[in-house]
């Protein structure tokens, strides 16, 4: 199949490309810009003009419960979410049920994946065994089944020597190792930040202590043993100082920001809005702007989705005792965009940060255009804004604190290795 994305704005972050120029796809793979090839003749002509050409979206964080939790979504619906969205390629977390500690689990995974053609899905392992903290999981045998790194999603684990081990472990073959940071105690019931609103509110409060502390382990067992680490969802204006001084000391140490975390504060939890409940909490205004911030800087490496779709029963309940997440796979995209617009980012700086940058940390080749590499496709539209709506949406899980309000991009076509999978 021979295909000919004509006119758009090409911007490839990873190769420094941002101009007006055709994209030609031959054979899965991008084959030339700008200019077509000898005896080119196309199979079909995608016209692009006034669209942004853009390497198919990287979300490092996509919970697509399977297997276990298909009552909340399947893999099929949620599939469906992530290239509306523009994501080509996505890491799963290992919180299903079981959790992904067994090499049959991976490829059954994978294998379920692969059969439905649309995004590429990269497991990330569990840590340790049934995510209990507890007994270090077979990396090796995960690794070879599938599994891109190794974490512990929001499970705690309790014993650092357990860490250590696992991080020496994962060191000396060169695993990824990805960890949340929250100290199991001082978050231990909580629902929201530590703030003036949980305060006001009664509910259970999470401090900000919770997430330095646990960071501050991470980054010195990180130097200790030089494993290749990486913090999910910082949420903290102290964390994101943390990761900016131990860059600064040369540590190998990257991070990522949840999406609804650029955008929300903990006021948005209003009276109880359970859609606010999220993990971790949504912390303060000064929070919000050190996150934004870091971004723009590059302190702060990706911008994730963290999407988390909840079935209607687990969201309507009291806040405290709801379910935690929202869905965001198909918000990736304008939530960036938006941060992007608000803070006066360049386009092409916001797209390496769910792009070529996500890929980096997940050691695929994804998320740029070169040639002769796999030609993943996001064409949208950053000037069309699009109501979020539970029909809008789909996601089987409509819970997201986004509901009701417009934002910009609107994917117009996606491509998995040369291959139209969705348009809209």
């Amino acid at each position: 199949m021979k295909i000919e994305i004509r006119n758009g704005r090409l911007i490839d972050p990873k190769h420094g490309v941002d101009r007006v120029a055709s994209l030609y796809i031959a054979a899965g793979k991008v084959v030339a810009i700008g200019d077509a090839p000898a005896g080119w003749s196309a199979n079909r002509t995608l016209d692009a003009t006034g669209l942004i050409v853009a390497p198919g979206l990287v979300d490092l964080a996509a919970r697509l419960r399977e297997p276990g939790f298909e009552y909340k979504a399947t893999l099929e619906s949620e599939m469906d979410a992530a290239v509306a969205g523009g994501v080509t390629s996505l890491a799963c977390p290992p919180d299903t049920d079981p959790p992904l500690d067994e090499p049959g689990l991976v490829e059954m995974l994978k294998h379920r994946a692969r059969s439905l053609n649309q995004a590429h899905v990269y497991p990330v392992g569990a840590l340790t065994v049934g995510l209990k903290g507890a007994d270090i999981t077979e990396m090796g045998e995960l690794a070879e089944a599938g599994c891109v790194a190794f974490s512990q999603a929001d499970a705690p684990l309790v014993d650092t020597q357990v860490l250590l081990r696992a991080m020496q472990y994962a060191a000396t073959f060169g695993h990824r190792v990805w960890l949340r940071p929250q100290d199991a105690h001082l978050g231990r019931g909580g629902v929201a930040h530590d703030g003036e609103v949980a305060t006001r509110l009664g509910l259970p409060a999470i401090p900000a202590s919770a997430e330095t502390i646990a960071l501050a382990t991470i980054l010195a067992l990180a130097r200790e043993t030089g494993v290749r680490a990486h913090v999910c969802r910082l949420s903290t204006a102290a964390g994101v100082a943390m990761i900016r001084a131990a860059k600064k000391d040369g540590l190998d140490v990257t991070c990522d920001v949840a999406a609804h975390h650029l955008h929300l504060c903990d006021v948005d939890i209003g009276w109880f809005d359970a859609q606010c409940h999220l993990v971790p909490p949504l912390r303060g205004t000064r929070d919000r702007a050190a996150l934004r911030a870091g971004l723009a800087d590059g302190t702060i490496d990706a911008v994730c989705s963290d999407h988390t779709p909840v079935d209607d029963d687990g969201k309507q309940l009291p806040f405290a005792e709801s379910e935690p997440g929202a869905t965001a796979l198909e918000l990736l995209l304008p939530l960036t965009l938006q941060w992007a617009l608000a803070d006066k980012v360049p386009l092409p700086v916001a797209l390496a940060r769910i792009t070529a940058q996500p890929a980096s940390m997940l050691g695929i080749d994804a998320g740029h255009l070169g040639l002769g590499h796999p030609a993943d496709v996001c064409v949208f539209d950053p000037g069309a804004y699009w109501r979020v709506e539970p029909k809008a949406l789909r996601s089987q899980g409509k819970n997201t604190p986004f509901l009701g309000l417009e934002v910009p991009g609107r994917v117009r076509t996606t491509l998995v290795a040369g291959q139209v999978v969705y348009e809209g």
